[in-house]
């Protein structure tokens, strides 16, 4: 991995201007690929809907998804502040901390995450941070990146005070935030990938699935998680149609081949 540290090291000494327009150019290149690639998930399963077809794309799904990637940008900028002055430690560790990293990262974010989206749902809230998301019941990849500013601003902070409290290893922080963007974009694709063996597997049924989070953009009481269901079953929040819809998005595609 030494050719992802010999990237990362100039942006200690790089103008801060610089940094930002670097930091820019990589959450462009990570929107890219996916939104192609959650595209071609839905042409591949499409037999396999989990939620009605989109509405027309609109100009505001664009502005909104164009000004995430600007504040996931600035987000990143202010991280790179902070590990220039030393406030967040990155150490340039492999191994087995890497994975440690990557799992303590995963489930503390899915923690953080999911009480960050029930506050966010709120009566008070919900109208200023998190309504403008569910606008869009039917989702698309794009739906991904189609958030509040607020609500874009707030999961950032998460994200730094997290790495600033716990000096995760840097590829430890990398193979997390890969995750983040898979497990979003699956989110969001309006079709189930996984089969229906999925959910026989022990503690893997537990992670999240492209039905679990299109449960709740039909239902806003129900299946708050990001990455797993562990909170959703801890604190009875996960929708009690949720096995029987992923079985169900399963027999409509065995029905039809």
């Amino acid at each position: 991995m030494q050719w992802l540290f010999d990237l990362i090291d100039p942006l200690r000494t790089m103008g801060l201007g610089w940094v930002f327009l670097w930091v820019l150019v990589e959450n462009t290149l990570i929107f890219i690929p996916a939104i192609v690639g959650g595209e071609a998930l839905v042409r591949v399963f499409k037999q396999k809907a989990v939620s009605d077809a989109p509405d027309p794309l609109t100009r505001m799904e664009i502005g909104l998804s164009v000004c995430t990637i600007v504040i996931n940008s600035l987000v990143t900028w202010v991280g790179v502040i902070l590990w220039r002055a030393d406030l967040i430690q990155a150490p340039y560790d492999t191994g087995l901390r890497v994975l440690l990293d990557a799992v303590v990262l995963f489930l503390a974010m899915d923690f953080l995450m999911y009480v960050f989206h029930r506050v966010a749902h709120h009566p008070l809230l919900y109208p200023i941070i998190h309504s403008t998301h569910h606008r869009y019941e039917n989702p698309r990849p794009l739906t991904l990146f189609v958030l509040n500013p607020f609500e874009s601003a707030g999961f950032g902070a998460l994200w730094l005070v997290l790495v600033t409290i716990y000096p995760a290893t840097l590829v430890g922080m990398m193979i997390y935030l890969t995750l983040n963007v898979v497990f979003g974009l699956v989110g969001h694709i309006g079709v189930e990938p996984l089969p229906r063996r999925y959910l026989d597997i022990p503690l893997i049924r537990y992670i999240s699935t492209s039905t679990f989070h299109a449960e709740h953009h039909g239902d806003k009481d129900h299946n708050f998680g990001f990455y797993t269901l562990i909170w959703d079953r801890l604190f009875g929040t996960i929708s009690p149609d949720y096995e029987r819809d992923f079985v169900q998005a399963n027999s409509v595609r065995a029905t039809n081949g």
